[in-house]
């Protein structure tokens, strides 16, 4: 059975959980990570020399980064459905998920861990700010790129669908204002009908 180390409250192991859940593939899944502890141990920094969340373990196999697991499991569990087979929508939703991590994660971050992690006299609410506006600014390209698609990368739900839910499922129900974005809004409620979404995404914000 396959193994999944990671706690659900981690915007990125959600990702690996939601390709499982859509996939219907039997895992174990292992808490690890801030509270559950376990990630600094020797035996996981054998598996995961990052010392991060999630790893997953199949058959000998172990391969850390939610989006290479995420595309890794798609691809040898669902090809043709939410692994595409069209390259060019294939390229599309990898380009979305490889932005998501490092551009538009590190713009929320701040306010969302002074917001939710943070006890309130003790937030840094510049910091905030600036992490809302950057924040705000690149889910209008999202959005903007939704106008006229039902799913990331057109027409077909798929990886790119999966990678992207957790972190705008974050951003949507952050305890700030927000400016509007119509088209990820109906492409969040519309990926959050899926059985495997609401069984997944149900965590308040930690």
């Amino acid at each position: 059975m396959l193994k999944l180390w990671g706690r659900l409250n981690s915007l990125n192991v959600q990702k690996v959980v939601l390709a499982l859940e859509e996939i219907g593939l039997p895992y174990e899944r292992i808490d690890a990570g801030l509270q559950f502890g376990h990630n600094k141990t020797p035996e996981y920094l054998a598996k995961n020399p990052m010392g991060l969340v999630p790893t997953l373990e199949e058959d000998g196999f172990v391969l850390w980064e939610s989006n290479a697991i995420t595309r890794y499991l798609c691809a040898k569990y669902a090809p043709g459905t939410l692994y595409y087979d069209d390259l060019r929508a294939r390229a599309d939703a990898e380009r979305w998920m490889d932005w998501q991590g490092p551009t538009l994660n590190n713009a929320l971050v701040p306010a969302f861990y002074n917001l939710v992690r943070v006890a309130e006299d003790k937030r840094d609410m510049a910091a905030v700010e600036t992490s809302r506006v950057k924040t705000i600014e690149l889910m209008a390209m999202f959005d903007a790129h939704l106008k006229g698609r039902d799913f990331v990368a057109g027409g077909q739900f798929g990886f790119g669908d999966i990678g992207m839910l957790p972190i705008i499922h974050r951003w949507l129900n952050m305890p700030c204002t927000l400016a509007p974005v119509p088209h990820a809004q109906a492409w969040y409620q519309r990926l959050m009908q899926r059985p495997a979404c609401q069984r997944v995404l149900t965590l308040p914000l930690s």
